[in-house]
């Protein structure tokens, strides 16, 4: 069962060709017979929003429940935070929720406060708690999913922000009075409509590459399974230290830092990046620095069993890392850096490391450690081949996710002109 209300918006609509075209805005003009129409939210809803009902939850399900304040994502209401409330208990009962019911949460950090969620059922016997308020809108006024909508678009974020009170610097809150006077752009009806199967085809699109993501993710974790985790294929394999095919790469202090740039060794085996918001300092008892090359291994001494590792890309070399970075060496008629990039990226790896670190409170491998550290190897042809297997099916991931981010941009800007009034949409 989807414990997720995301779905639902405009189905029917969205199945059609729409086609988006520019027009001027409707502030203080008509055109084609329209005018810009904006409208408080008090006079589109049925009944004032209600505040909830928290009661003291059992450990065990009772059949009725109550959802949590986390329950209202930032992209629908997840009824997987859902919890137990008691079965006696009268209030509950008022407070259950019926579908199409509107909940926005009233208080929480200034982030979160104010999300709206749809009540689409999918949870039996569902109530909301005090910290969210309800509402229902008047289907005879505005179209209920290009309200929600429009309850989730950047106008209304940063217009609930702005009202938020509380003296609290992690707290805010919103009261019934401040969500009434919420300013809805009211098209036409057959407008509403299409943006809201824009938002859904949009929607869609991204939840498509997003578990095509999550598909190809564990493909890549099967892959690297079946190439460095089958005992009886590496068994057959070289066991060395890492000492014997790689070495301390040579490093020089530096006297000045003046315009360097920093490397960040990232964590979860996410490579090398640079630090573009840290300005490397020489103190008299801090670490020194050094220059790091292309090609070279880097080993987060500290972070090594979180995943702290990675290789110098070109484009970062001459760049600069602290001592608390061990850089390596690879002796490439041995060992292909890529191929021990992989060997140390599986988790039973790289986590049971953190078992040898030294130190009572920050642990760190030494340079000693990180020698010693066995590998299996086989020939360097093979090791290129895995290499270059994996390198093909992270990349496919990495595409993936840019073309994910594209279309979250793509759709904020869109629905940024079509919620303002400075585009309208006719459909084809």
């Amino acid at each position: 069962m989807n414990r997720k209300n995301c779905g639902g918006v405009g189905e029917n609509i969205g199945k059609r060709m729409v086609k988006i075209i520019t027009k001027k805005n409707y502030r203080g003009e008509v055109r084609q017979g329209v005018q810009r129409n904006i409208v408080p939210l008090a006079s589109l809803i049925e009944n004032s929003p209600q505040n909830g009902y928290s009661p003291i939850c059992p450990n065990e399900p009772t059949g009725k429940w109550v959802l949590g304040l986390s329950s209202l994502s930032e992209q629908c209401l997840d009824l997987s935070e859902a919890k137990p409330a008691p079965a006696n208990d009268p209030l509950v009962d008022r407070f259950l929720l019926r579908h199409g019911d509107f909940l926005i949460s009233r208080s929480n950090t200034i982030d979160k406060v104010g999300r709206v969620g749809v009540f689409r059922g999918g949870l039996d016997n569902c109530s909301y708690p005090d910290l969210m308020m309800r509402f229902r809108p008047d289907t005879s006024k505005i179209y209920p999913d290009y309200l929600e909508v429009y309850l989730r678009s950047e106008a209304t974020v940063k217009y609930i922000q702005s009202h938020a009170t509380g003296t609290s610097g992690s707290m805010k809150k919103i009261n019934q009075s401040i969500v009434e006077s919420i300013p809805i752009l009211l098209p036409p009806p057959d407008d509403q409509k299409k943006i809201a199967a824009i938002h859904t085809a949009w929607d869609t699109a991204i939840e498509k590459t997003e578990k095509l993501i999550e598909a190809k993710k564990k493909q890549f974790k099967w892959l690297l399974k079946m190439f460095l985790g089958r005992t009886s294929e590496t068994a057959k394999w070289r066991r060395v230290k890492l000492g014997e095919v790689a070495e301390i790469a040579v490093k020089e202090k530096l006297q000045t830092v003046y315009d360097e740039t920093l490397l960040t060794v990232k964590l979860h085996c996410k490579g090398i990046e640079k630090n573009s918001r840290m300005s490397p300092r020489l103190t008299e008892r801090g670490r020194p620095y050094y220059k790091r090359h292309a090609g070279e291994f880097l080993i987060g001494r500290q972070n090594f069993h979180n995943g702290g590792f990675g290789i110098v890309p070109d484009e970062f070399d001459g760049f600069i890392a602290s001592n608390a970075i061990t850089s390596l060496k690879i002796n490439k008629d041995k060992l292909s850096s890529t191929f021990l990039f992989y060997f140390f990226s599986r988790e039973t790896y790289y986590k049971r490391i953190g078992h040898i670190m030294d130190g009572t409170g920050q642990k760190e491998l030494s340079d000693k450690q990180i020698l010693n550290l066995q590998l299996r190897i086989p020939s360097v042809q093979h090791q290129k081949q895995i290499a270059s297997t994996l390198n093909t099916a992270r990349h496919e991931i990495d595409l993936l996710k840019k073309q994910a981010e594209a279309y979250r941009k793509q759709k904020r800007g869109l629905m940024q002109k079509l919620l303002t009034g400075q585009w309208r949409v006719k459909t084809k």
